[in-house]
């Protein structure tokens, strides 16, 4: 595949073009998914601490380690 060789100066024009094609989140959509992520990212710790309690004990008992 051959590679055409463009200046600097197209290139950046071309990407300032792109980018105005490019349809940006608005500051509430943002604000929402920042939020849905951190919440998610809360549940998906509290699960795998829940779990890996539950494994250990599961072990502990398995093994007797506890007495």
């Amino acid at each position: 595949m051959a590679s055409k060789t463009t200046n600097p100066f197209v290139f950046l024009q071309q990407v300032r073009q792109e980018t105005s094609k490019v349809t940006w989140p608005s500051r509430r959509e943002t604000t929402i998914s920042t939020i849905m992520v951190l919440i998610f990212a809360v549940i998906a710790a509290v699960f795998f601490f829940a779990a890996d309690q539950v494994l250990a004990l599961g072990v502990e008992l398995l093994l007797n380690l506890g007495r």
